[in-house]
């Protein structure tokens, strides 16, 4: 088992997601800030394995409007030895990396040109995999979108989108996630048929939106579309509901009962775990230690 955060640390005086506006865009800015925010993604890694924190989920934002028509530039071929020094790091270190792109990555929309954006963006941040040289291990997190009034024609245009429009190094590390409003585990079982994508599970979007199954049960469902060689391992996404918030919404800080109780819960299935909980590696310190007294670490 591997644990980890997404995207920002707060203990470290830098960020790797550093950007600018869209209007005052230009070749010098965009290499500068990439340059800034590889900087930092480094101090990060380091941080992490330093800490024992060995998953970790790289910012959307590592190269600034890189799926943008704007940006002309071959930010690949400058930047590809810098990549691959942090890819060799990664693998030296055996850490597991993801991304997650943002909500407008809708790939059943009924939009056309929002599907090339989805697309675009997809073969940007399977394109900063590919120059780290890391397997198919490091996988892309997308949600399955929209119902639009009909969710079976919305899952079939998701597959259609998948077997026909996507590249074959996008769909390699392709997983879907269950979501906390329209896509339960169970639909999502639904595109891993169509599509054998494997599952990311979100332990609490499951408890907002599920078909009854039991946590433990829900858990192993993921687990199965998994193809280790190919996949690795189950990746989770945990959190717990903020108290008093619209549901759905994550919690401040971890709360280690809870996540003690979810731990043996889960005995004997192997997964990594992304903590997506607010204060980041501040949680994450503590759920290592959780999971160390339990000897799942």
């Amino acid at each position: 088992m591997k644990i980890g955060y997404p995207c920002i640390n707060e203990t470290l005086d830098c960020s790797s997601s550093r950007t600018f506006r869209l209007a005052s865009y230009s070749e010098e800015r965009l290499i500068q800030r990439v340059e800034q925010n590889l900087s930092c993604l480094r101090r990060i890694l380091e941080f992490n394995v330093e800490h024992g924190l060995h998953f970790f989920r790289l910012t959307s934002d590592l190269v600034p409007f890189a799926s943008h028509p704007v940006n002309t530039y071959n930010w690949q071929e400058h930047f590809k030895l810098t990549l691959r020094r942090l890819g060799d790091y990664i693998k030296r270190h055996n850490l597991r990396i993801s991304m997650h792109p943002d909500q407008f990555v809708v790939l059943n929309s009924p939009n056309p040109q929002t599907v090339q954006n989805s697309i675009a963006e997809l073969v940007y941040q399977g394109s900063i995999l590919d120059l780290m040289g890391l397997d198919t291990t490091a996988k892309l997190q997308i949600h399955g979108g929209g119902a639009y009034g009909d969710k079976e024609s919305a899952l079939n245009r998701f597959a259609e989108v998948y077997h026909t429009l996507l590249p074959d190094a996008v769909k390699a590390r392709l997983c879907v996630e269950n979501d906390d409003r329209t896509y339960s585990l169970t639909d999502c079982l639904i595109l891993h048929e169509l599509t054998g994508m494997p599952i990311i599970f979100d332990n609490l979007h499951h408890a907002c939106v599920n078909n009854g199954e039991p946590m433990r049960e829900a858990v192993m469902l993921a687990a199965q579309t998994w193809q280790p060689e190919r996949d690795g391992i189950l990746m989770v996404d945990y959190s717990a509901q903020s108290p008093g918030e619209r549901k759905g919404k994550h919690v401040q800080s971890i709360g280690e009962q809870a996540f003690h109780d979810f731990l043996v819960e889960t005995e004997g299935i192997d997964m990594d775990i992304m903590l997506e909980i607010k204060d980041k590696e501040a949680s994450a310190h503590k759920a290592v230690a959780v999971a160390k007294a339990l000897g799942r670490l």
